[in-house]
Protein backbone atom coordinates (compact mmCIF):
# COMPACT_ATOMS: atom_id res chain seq x y z
CA UNK A 1 0.00 0.00 0.00
CA UNK A 2 1.29 3.45 -0.91
CA UNK A 3 2.34 5.74 1.96
CA UNK A 4 -0.14 8.65 2.10
CA UNK A 5 1.68 10.75 4.71
CA UNK A 6 2.29 14.39 3.65
CA UNK A 7 6.07 14.03 3.93
CA UNK A 8 5.99 10.96 1.71
CA UNK A 9 3.98 12.82 -0.92
CA UNK A 10 6.46 15.70 -0.78
CA UNK A 11 9.37 13.29 -1.06
CA UNK A 12 7.80 11.68 -4.13
CA UNK A 13 7.79 15.06 -5.84
CA UNK A 14 11.36 15.84 -4.72
CA UNK A 15 12.63 12.45 -5.88
CA UNK A 16 10.99 12.91 -9.28
CA UNK A 17 12.88 16.20 -9.73
CA UNK A 18 16.14 14.65 -8.55
CA UNK A 19 15.70 11.77 -11.01
CA UNK A 20 15.56 14.29 -13.86
CA UNK A 21 18.77 15.92 -12.61
CA UNK A 22 21.11 12.91 -12.33
CA UNK A 23 21.89 9.94 -14.58
CA UNK A 24 19.62 6.94 -14.07
CA UNK A 25 22.37 4.64 -12.80
CA UNK A 26 23.49 7.20 -10.20
CA UNK A 27 19.92 7.66 -9.04
CA UNK A 28 19.39 3.88 -8.73
CA UNK A 29 22.71 3.43 -6.91
CA UNK A 30 22.66 6.26 -4.37
CA UNK A 31 19.02 7.22 -3.79
CA UNK A 32 17.24 3.88 -3.48
CA UNK A 33 18.63 3.41 0.05
CA UNK A 34 16.98 6.61 1.30
CA UNK A 35 13.88 6.54 3.48
CA UNK A 36 12.08 9.76 4.35
CA UNK A 37 11.65 10.91 7.97
CA UNK A 38 10.29 14.41 7.49
CA UNK A 39 10.06 17.06 4.78
CA UNK A 40 9.37 20.70 5.57
CA UNK A 41 10.37 24.26 4.68
CA UNK A 42 13.11 24.32 7.33
CA UNK A 43 14.33 20.75 7.40
CA UNK A 44 14.71 17.76 5.05
CA UNK A 45 15.26 14.67 7.19
CA UNK A 46 16.14 11.26 5.76
CA UNK A 47 17.55 7.95 6.92
CA UNK A 48 20.16 5.82 5.13
CA UNK A 49 21.62 2.39 6.03
CA UNK A 50 25.27 3.33 6.60
CA UNK A 51 27.71 6.19 7.13
CA UNK A 52 29.37 5.79 3.73
CA UNK A 53 26.10 6.47 1.92
CA UNK A 54 25.34 9.40 4.24
CA UNK A 55 28.70 11.08 3.59
CA UNK A 56 28.48 10.43 -0.14
CA UNK A 57 25.04 11.99 -0.50
CA UNK A 58 25.96 14.98 1.64
CA UNK A 59 29.14 15.57 -0.39
CA UNK A 60 27.85 14.86 -3.88
CA UNK A 61 24.12 15.43 -3.92
CA UNK A 62 23.12 17.81 -1.10
CA UNK A 63 22.81 20.69 -3.59
CA UNK A 64 20.61 18.63 -5.91
CA UNK A 65 18.34 17.58 -3.04
CA UNK A 66 17.97 21.07 -1.60
CA UNK A 67 17.36 22.58 -5.02
CA UNK A 68 14.61 20.03 -5.69
CA UNK A 69 13.13 20.70 -2.25
CA UNK A 70 12.94 24.44 -2.92
CA UNK A 71 10.64 23.69 -5.87
CA UNK A 72 8.32 21.66 -3.64
CA UNK A 73 8.34 23.41 -0.25
CA UNK A 74 8.84 27.06 0.57
CA UNK A 75 12.09 28.19 2.15
CA UNK A 76 15.63 26.79 2.02
CA UNK A 77 15.51 23.63 4.15
CA UNK A 78 18.50 22.20 6.00
CA UNK A 79 19.49 18.67 4.89
CA UNK A 80 19.80 16.14 7.74
CA UNK A 81 20.62 12.48 7.14
CA UNK A 82 20.46 9.88 9.90
CA UNK A 83 22.02 6.41 9.89
CA UNK A 84 19.60 3.52 10.45
CA UNK A 85 20.61 1.38 13.40
CA UNK A 86 18.44 -1.63 12.65
CA UNK A 87 15.55 -2.88 10.59
CA UNK A 88 13.11 -1.36 13.10
CA UNK A 89 14.82 2.01 13.38
CA UNK A 90 13.15 3.41 10.33
CA UNK A 91 9.81 3.57 12.11
CA UNK A 92 7.08 4.46 9.68
CA UNK A 93 9.36 5.94 7.06
CA UNK A 94 8.83 5.11 3.44
CA UNK A 95 10.62 1.99 2.30
CA UNK A 96 9.20 1.36 -1.16
CA UNK A 97 10.82 2.12 -4.53
CA UNK A 98 11.51 5.74 -5.20
CA UNK A 99 9.11 7.57 -7.50
CA UNK A 100 9.87 7.05 -11.15
CA UNK A 101 12.26 4.18 -10.46
CA UNK A 102 11.85 1.28 -12.85
CA UNK A 103 12.36 -2.05 -11.05
CA UNK A 104 15.37 -3.82 -12.48
CA UNK A 105 17.97 -6.39 -11.55
CA UNK A 106 20.55 -3.62 -11.16
CA UNK A 107 18.22 -1.62 -8.94
CA UNK A 108 17.63 -4.61 -6.69
CA UNK A 109 21.36 -5.14 -6.38
CA UNK A 110 22.02 -1.52 -5.45
CA UNK A 111 19.29 -1.64 -2.84
CA UNK A 112 20.67 -4.87 -1.38
CA UNK A 113 24.22 -3.54 -1.38
CA UNK A 114 23.29 -0.39 0.50
CA UNK A 115 20.45 -1.53 2.77
CA UNK A 116 20.92 -2.51 6.42
CA UNK A 117 22.00 -6.14 6.47
CA UNK A 118 19.06 -7.10 8.62
CA UNK A 119 16.46 -5.32 6.53
CA UNK A 120 17.17 -5.46 2.81
CA UNK A 121 15.58 -8.07 0.60
CA UNK A 122 16.30 -9.04 -3.00
CA UNK A 123 14.90 -11.91 -5.04
CA UNK A 124 17.49 -14.51 -6.03
CA UNK A 125 16.02 -15.87 -9.25
CA UNK A 126 15.71 -19.65 -8.96
CA UNK A 127 16.16 -19.59 -5.18
CA UNK A 128 12.66 -19.72 -3.73
CA UNK A 129 13.41 -17.98 -0.44
CA UNK A 130 13.85 -14.24 -0.17
CA UNK A 131 17.25 -13.74 1.39
CA UNK A 132 18.15 -10.55 3.28
CA UNK A 133 21.24 -8.79 2.06
CA UNK A 134 22.03 -11.19 -0.78
CA UNK A 135 22.91 -9.24 -3.91
CA UNK A 136 22.59 -10.98 -7.26
CA UNK A 137 21.27 -8.06 -9.30
CA UNK A 138 24.71 -7.13 -10.70
CA UNK A 139 25.11 -10.61 -12.10
CA UNK A 140 24.26 -12.34 -15.33
CA UNK A 141 24.24 -15.56 -13.32
CA UNK A 142 21.15 -17.11 -11.77
CA UNK A 143 21.33 -19.70 -9.04
CA UNK A 144 20.38 -23.22 -10.02
CA UNK A 145 18.39 -24.78 -7.19
CA UNK A 146 20.07 -28.14 -7.88
CA UNK A 147 23.62 -26.80 -7.49
CA UNK A 148 23.94 -27.38 -3.77
CA UNK A 149 26.63 -29.19 -1.81
CA UNK A 150 24.12 -31.93 -1.09
CA UNK A 151 23.79 -32.67 -4.80
CA UNK A 152 27.55 -32.59 -5.47
CA UNK A 153 29.23 -35.98 -5.85
CA UNK A 154 32.77 -35.82 -4.44
CA UNK A 155 35.46 -38.23 -5.59
CA UNK A 156 39.23 -38.50 -6.08
CA UNK A 157 39.20 -35.93 -8.88
CA UNK A 158 37.42 -33.18 -6.93
CA UNK A 159 37.62 -34.04 -3.21
CA UNK A 160 40.02 -31.26 -2.30
CA UNK A 161 38.10 -28.59 -4.24
CA UNK A 162 34.85 -29.75 -2.65
CA UNK A 163 36.27 -29.74 0.87
CA UNK A 164 37.78 -26.27 0.37
CA UNK A 165 34.48 -24.87 -0.95
CA UNK A 166 32.57 -26.25 2.04
CA UNK A 167 35.16 -24.83 4.45
CA UNK A 168 34.90 -21.39 2.84
CA UNK A 169 31.11 -21.45 2.95
CA UNK A 170 31.23 -22.35 6.64
CA UNK A 171 33.88 -19.75 7.58
CA UNK A 172 34.10 -17.09 4.85
CA UNK A 173 37.12 -14.80 5.01
CA UNK A 174 38.86 -16.86 7.69
CA UNK A 175 40.63 -19.55 5.69
CA UNK A 176 41.33 -20.43 2.07
CA UNK A 177 41.18 -16.81 0.90
CA UNK A 178 41.13 -16.52 -2.01
CA UNK A 179 39.79 -19.88 -3.12
CA UNK A 180 40.76 -20.49 -6.75
CA UNK A 181 39.08 -23.43 -8.51
CA UNK A 182 40.30 -24.50 -11.93
CA UNK A 183 39.63 -27.29 -14.39
CA UNK A 184 38.16 -28.01 -17.80
CA UNK A 185 34.57 -27.23 -18.75
CA UNK A 186 31.73 -29.21 -17.23
CA UNK A 187 33.61 -30.59 -14.23
CA UNK A 188 31.69 -28.85 -11.44
CA UNK A 189 33.37 -25.49 -10.82
CA UNK A 190 30.12 -23.58 -11.20
CA UNK A 191 28.31 -26.17 -9.08
CA UNK A 192 30.75 -25.54 -6.23
CA UNK A 193 30.51 -21.75 -6.54
CA UNK A 194 26.74 -21.93 -6.42
CA UNK A 195 26.96 -24.43 -3.57
CA UNK A 196 28.82 -21.77 -1.61
CA UNK A 197 26.08 -19.25 -2.46
CA UNK A 198 23.30 -21.56 -1.32
CA UNK A 199 25.11 -22.35 1.95
CA UNK A 200 25.74 -18.67 2.70
CA UNK A 201 22.15 -17.72 1.91
CA UNK A 202 20.91 -20.45 4.23
CA UNK A 203 23.25 -19.83 7.15
CA UNK A 204 24.24 -16.15 6.87
CA UNK A 205 21.14 -14.29 5.70
CA UNK A 206 22.65 -10.87 6.41
CA UNK A 207 25.69 -11.38 4.19
CA UNK A 208 26.33 -9.12 1.21
CA UNK A 209 27.07 -11.60 -1.56
CA UNK A 210 27.97 -10.83 -5.16
CA UNK A 211 28.28 -13.63 -7.75
CA UNK A 212 28.87 -12.92 -11.42
CA UNK A 213 30.97 -13.78 -14.45
CA UNK A 214 34.27 -12.10 -15.28
CA UNK A 215 32.68 -10.88 -18.51
CA UNK A 216 30.03 -9.03 -16.52
CA UNK A 217 32.66 -7.47 -14.26
CA UNK A 218 34.53 -6.27 -17.36
CA UNK A 219 31.40 -4.89 -19.02
CA UNK A 220 30.40 -3.01 -15.87
CA UNK A 221 33.89 -1.56 -15.62
CA UNK A 222 33.91 -0.39 -19.25
CA UNK A 223 30.46 1.16 -18.81
CA UNK A 224 31.55 2.92 -15.63
CA UNK A 225 34.53 4.45 -17.43
CA UNK A 226 32.35 5.59 -20.35
CA UNK A 227 29.78 7.17 -18.02
CA UNK A 228 32.25 8.67 -15.57
CA UNK A 229 30.89 6.48 -12.75
CA UNK A 230 34.00 4.74 -11.42
CA UNK A 231 33.22 5.77 -7.85
CA UNK A 232 29.85 4.07 -8.06
CA UNK A 233 31.42 0.98 -9.66
CA UNK A 234 34.06 0.71 -6.96
CA UNK A 235 31.58 1.11 -4.16
CA UNK A 236 29.45 -1.63 -5.65
CA UNK A 237 32.26 -4.17 -5.88
CA UNK A 238 34.31 -3.28 -2.82
CA UNK A 239 31.53 -3.21 -0.24
CA UNK A 240 30.55 -6.89 -0.24
CA UNK A 241 31.29 -9.69 2.19
CA UNK A 242 31.85 -12.40 -0.42
CA UNK A 243 32.74 -11.92 -4.08
CA UNK A 244 32.48 -14.90 -6.45
CA UNK A 245 33.62 -14.56 -10.06
CA UNK A 246 33.28 -17.32 -12.64
CA UNK A 247 35.70 -17.64 -15.57
CA UNK A 248 38.31 -15.22 -14.24
CA UNK A 249 40.59 -16.25 -17.13
CA UNK A 250 38.67 -13.71 -19.23
CA UNK A 251 40.90 -11.09 -17.61
CA UNK A 252 43.54 -12.19 -20.14
CA UNK A 253 44.63 -9.38 -22.50
CA UNK A 254 42.65 -6.77 -20.55
CA UNK A 255 45.30 -4.74 -18.82
CA UNK A 256 43.12 -1.94 -17.48
CA UNK A 257 40.48 -4.36 -16.17
CA UNK A 258 43.27 -6.35 -14.50
CA UNK A 259 44.46 -3.17 -12.84
CA UNK A 260 40.98 -2.43 -11.53
CA UNK A 261 40.45 -5.98 -10.31
CA UNK A 262 43.84 -5.88 -8.58
CA UNK A 263 42.70 -2.97 -6.42
CA UNK A 264 39.28 -4.53 -5.83
CA UNK A 265 41.00 -7.74 -4.74
CA UNK A 266 43.30 -5.87 -2.37
CA UNK A 267 40.44 -3.91 -0.79
CA UNK A 268 38.38 -7.03 -0.11
CA UNK A 269 41.31 -9.18 0.98
CA UNK A 270 42.60 -6.57 3.43
CA UNK A 271 39.11 -6.31 4.90
CA UNK A 272 39.02 -10.11 5.40
CA UNK A 273 36.24 -10.49 2.85
CA UNK A 274 36.01 -13.81 1.03
CA UNK A 275 37.04 -14.04 -2.65
CA UNK A 276 36.24 -17.12 -4.73
CA UNK A 277 37.34 -17.44 -8.34
CA UNK A 278 37.02 -20.09 -11.02
CA UNK A 279 38.99 -20.59 -14.22
CA UNK A 280 39.70 -23.15 -16.89
CA UNK A 281 43.43 -22.77 -16.14
CA UNK A 282 45.84 -22.58 -13.25
CA UNK A 283 46.59 -18.91 -12.43
CA UNK A 284 50.11 -19.23 -13.81
CA UNK A 285 48.75 -20.52 -17.14
CA UNK A 286 46.32 -17.66 -17.84
CA UNK A 287 47.94 -15.77 -20.74
CA UNK A 288 49.04 -12.16 -20.14
CA UNK A 289 47.76 -12.21 -16.56
CA UNK A 290 49.93 -9.84 -14.53
CA UNK A 291 52.40 -11.43 -12.14
CA UNK A 292 50.98 -9.58 -9.16
CA UNK A 293 47.52 -11.02 -9.83
CA UNK A 294 48.97 -14.51 -10.32
CA UNK A 295 50.74 -14.11 -7.00
CA UNK A 296 47.57 -12.97 -5.21
CA UNK A 297 45.47 -15.74 -6.68
CA UNK A 298 47.91 -18.17 -5.07
CA UNK A 299 47.76 -16.54 -1.62
CA UNK A 300 44.96 -18.81 -0.50
CA UNK A 301 44.20 -22.22 -1.99
CA UNK A 302 44.40 -23.24 -5.65
CA UNK A 303 42.32 -26.40 -6.19
CA UNK A 304 42.26 -28.34 -9.44
CA UNK A 305 39.21 -30.31 -10.55
CA UNK A 306 39.84 -33.23 -12.91
CA UNK A 307 37.49 -35.37 -14.96
CA UNK A 308 35.63 -37.80 -12.69
CA UNK A 309 37.03 -41.33 -12.37
CA UNK A 310 34.86 -44.29 -13.32
CA UNK A 311 33.47 -44.89 -9.83
CA UNK A 312 32.55 -41.22 -9.48
CA UNK A 313 30.87 -41.24 -12.89
CA UNK A 314 28.74 -44.19 -11.77
CA UNK A 315 27.78 -42.32 -8.59
CA UNK A 316 26.92 -39.16 -10.56
CA UNK A 317 24.71 -41.08 -12.98
CA UNK A 318 22.95 -42.86 -10.12
CA UNK A 319 22.34 -39.52 -8.38
CA UNK A 320 20.94 -37.90 -11.54
CA UNK A 321 18.72 -40.90 -12.25
CA UNK A 322 17.28 -40.72 -8.74
CA UNK A 323 16.56 -37.00 -9.16
CA UNK A 324 14.56 -37.82 -12.32
CA UNK A 325 12.53 -40.42 -10.43
CA UNK A 326 13.30 -43.15 -12.96
CA UNK A 327 15.24 -46.41 -12.83
CA UNK A 328 18.22 -47.38 -14.98
CA UNK A 329 19.40 -51.01 -15.10
CA UNK A 330 22.93 -51.48 -13.79
CA UNK A 331 24.25 -52.42 -17.23
CA UNK A 332 22.96 -49.10 -18.63
CA UNK A 333 24.56 -47.11 -15.78
CA UNK A 334 27.90 -48.82 -16.40
CA UNK A 335 27.57 -48.41 -20.18
CA UNK A 336 27.12 -44.65 -19.80
CA UNK A 337 29.94 -44.37 -17.25
CA UNK A 338 32.31 -46.30 -19.48
CA UNK A 339 31.56 -44.36 -22.66
CA UNK A 340 31.09 -40.77 -21.47
CA UNK A 341 34.20 -39.65 -19.65
CA UNK A 342 34.98 -36.06 -20.58
CA UNK A 343 32.86 -34.15 -18.08
CA UNK A 344 29.87 -34.14 -15.78
CA UNK A 345 27.80 -31.97 -18.10
CA UNK A 346 27.83 -34.68 -20.77
CA UNK A 347 26.84 -37.28 -18.18
CA UNK A 348 23.88 -35.10 -17.16
CA UNK A 349 22.92 -34.66 -20.80
CA UNK A 350 22.97 -38.42 -21.35
CA UNK A 351 20.78 -39.10 -18.31
CA UNK A 352 18.35 -36.32 -19.28
CA UNK A 353 18.02 -37.67 -22.81
CA UNK A 354 17.34 -41.25 -21.72
CA UNK A 355 14.90 -40.16 -19.01
CA UNK A 356 13.11 -38.01 -21.58
CA UNK A 357 12.85 -40.85 -24.08
CA UNK A 358 11.53 -43.20 -21.40
CA UNK A 359 8.85 -40.66 -20.52
CA UNK A 360 7.88 -39.91 -24.12
CA UNK A 361 7.66 -43.57 -25.20
CA UNK A 362 6.25 -44.82 -21.92
CA UNK A 363 8.90 -47.53 -21.65
CA UNK A 364 11.58 -48.49 -19.17
CA UNK A 365 15.17 -47.59 -20.01
CA UNK A 366 16.97 -50.49 -21.70
CA UNK A 367 20.41 -51.00 -23.19
CA UNK A 368 18.92 -50.68 -26.67
CA UNK A 369 17.36 -47.34 -25.72
CA UNK A 370 20.62 -46.19 -24.16
CA UNK A 371 22.61 -46.94 -27.32
CA UNK A 372 20.02 -45.14 -29.44
CA UNK A 373 19.87 -42.13 -27.13
CA UNK A 374 23.65 -41.77 -26.85
CA UNK A 375 24.46 -42.32 -30.50
CA UNK A 376 25.22 -38.64 -31.00
CA UNK A 377 27.05 -38.29 -27.69
CA UNK A 378 29.40 -41.20 -28.27
CA UNK A 379 31.44 -40.75 -31.49
CA UNK A 380 31.56 -43.59 -33.99
CA UNK A 381 32.73 -46.64 -32.04
CA UNK A 382 34.05 -43.86 -29.82
CA UNK A 383 37.28 -43.89 -31.84
CA UNK A 384 38.67 -43.00 -28.49
CA UNK A 385 42.41 -42.86 -28.03
CA UNK A 386 43.37 -45.49 -25.49
CA UNK A 387 46.28 -45.36 -23.09
CA UNK A 388 47.29 -48.81 -24.35
CA UNK A 389 47.69 -47.41 -27.86
CA UNK A 390 49.78 -44.53 -26.52
CA UNK A 391 52.06 -46.88 -24.59
CA UNK A 392 52.59 -49.21 -27.56
CA UNK A 393 53.33 -46.31 -29.92
CA UNK A 394 55.80 -44.62 -27.57
CA UNK A 395 57.48 -47.95 -26.68
CA UNK A 396 57.97 -48.69 -30.37
CA UNK A 397 59.46 -45.26 -31.04
CA UNK A 398 61.93 -45.42 -28.13
CA UNK A 399 62.65 -49.12 -28.55
CA UNK A 400 61.75 -50.08 -24.99
CA UNK A 401 59.55 -52.94 -23.73
CA UNK A 402 55.93 -52.07 -23.01
CA UNK A 403 56.10 -53.93 -19.68
CA UNK A 404 58.95 -51.67 -18.55
CA UNK A 405 56.94 -48.50 -19.28
CA UNK A 406 54.05 -49.90 -17.26
CA UNK A 407 56.25 -51.19 -14.46
CA UNK A 408 58.12 -49.80 -11.49
CA UNK A 409 61.55 -49.32 -13.06
CA UNK A 410 62.97 -45.80 -12.74
CA UNK A 411 66.02 -45.95 -15.02
CA UNK A 412 66.65 -42.93 -17.25
CA UNK A 413 66.05 -44.95 -20.42
CA UNK A 414 62.55 -45.73 -19.18
CA UNK A 415 61.74 -42.52 -17.27
CA UNK A 416 61.81 -40.26 -20.34
CA UNK A 417 59.48 -42.29 -22.60
CA UNK A 418 57.19 -42.89 -19.60
CA UNK A 419 56.90 -39.12 -19.09
CA UNK A 420 56.06 -38.69 -22.77
CA UNK A 421 53.39 -41.38 -22.40
CA UNK A 422 51.86 -39.60 -19.43
CA UNK A 423 51.91 -36.27 -21.28
CA UNK A 424 50.17 -37.76 -24.33
CA UNK A 425 47.67 -39.63 -22.17
CA UNK A 426 46.76 -36.42 -20.41
CA UNK A 427 46.43 -34.52 -23.69
CA UNK A 428 44.74 -37.13 -25.88
CA UNK A 429 42.41 -38.93 -23.47
CA UNK A 430 39.78 -37.95 -20.96
CA UNK A 431 41.27 -40.13 -18.25
CA UNK A 432 41.87 -38.54 -14.86
CA UNK A 433 45.35 -38.19 -13.41
CA UNK A 434 44.64 -41.12 -11.08
CA UNK A 435 43.49 -43.33 -13.97
CA UNK A 436 46.58 -42.50 -16.03
CA UNK A 437 48.85 -43.22 -13.08
CA UNK A 438 47.23 -46.62 -12.74
CA UNK A 439 48.58 -47.65 -16.16
CA UNK A 440 52.13 -46.96 -15.06
CA UNK A 441 52.67 -49.14 -12.03
CA UNK A 442 49.99 -47.46 -9.89
CA UNK A 443 51.75 -44.11 -9.71
CA UNK A 444 49.82 -41.33 -7.99
CA UNK A 445 48.37 -38.24 -9.62
CA UNK A 446 51.23 -35.97 -8.53
CA UNK A 447 53.69 -38.06 -10.56
CA UNK A 448 51.48 -37.77 -13.65
CA UNK A 449 51.08 -34.03 -13.14
CA UNK A 450 54.84 -33.61 -12.76
CA UNK A 451 55.49 -35.53 -16.00
CA UNK A 452 52.85 -33.54 -17.87
CA UNK A 453 54.19 -30.17 -16.69
CA UNK A 454 57.78 -31.18 -17.44
CA UNK A 455 57.09 -32.23 -21.04
CA UNK A 456 54.72 -29.31 -21.61
CA UNK A 457 57.42 -26.81 -20.63
CA UNK A 458 60.11 -28.54 -22.69
CA UNK A 459 57.88 -28.62 -25.78
CA UNK A 460 57.72 -24.82 -25.65
CA UNK A 461 61.50 -24.45 -25.92
CA UNK A 462 62.53 -27.56 -27.89
CA UNK A 463 61.50 -27.74 -31.54
CA UNK A 464 62.71 -31.33 -31.76
CA UNK A 465 60.56 -32.46 -28.85
CA UNK A 466 57.56 -30.49 -30.17
CA UNK A 467 57.91 -32.21 -33.56
CA UNK A 468 58.21 -35.61 -31.89
CA UNK A 469 55.11 -35.08 -29.79
CA UNK A 470 53.15 -33.97 -32.84
CA UNK A 471 54.40 -36.98 -34.82
CA UNK A 472 53.47 -39.43 -32.06
CA UNK A 473 50.06 -37.78 -31.61
CA UNK A 474 49.26 -38.17 -35.29
CA UNK A 475 50.28 -41.85 -35.27
CA UNK A 476 48.22 -42.53 -32.15
CA UNK A 477 45.11 -40.84 -33.49
CA UNK A 478 45.25 -42.76 -36.78
CA UNK A 479 46.06 -46.16 -35.29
Amino acid sequence: MADSRPESEAWERIATIVRRSVPRQQFETWFRGISVVSVGPERLEFRVPNNFLREWILRKYSGVLRSAAREVVSGDPELVIHIAESADSSGSSSSGPLPGATPSRDADAHRAATAPRSAAEVHTSTVSARSPGISFGESDVTLNAQYTFGNFVPGPSNNFAYAAAVAVADSPGKSYNPLFLHGSVGLGKTHLLQGVCHRLIERRPGMRLLYLSCETFTNHFVTAIANGELDSFRYRYRHVDTLLIDDIHFLANRERTQEEFFHTFNTLYNANKQIILSSDSNPAEIPTLSERLVSRFKWGVVARIDAPVYETRVAIISRKVKMHGVTFPDDVVHYVAENIRANIRELEGAVNKMAGMAHIYGRSVSMEMAKTALRDLIPISQHRVSVDTIIRTVAEHYGVPVKDLMGKRRTKSIARPRQVCMFLARRLTSHSLEEIGGYFGGRDHTTVMYAFDKIRKEVKVSTDLADLVEHLSTRIRTT
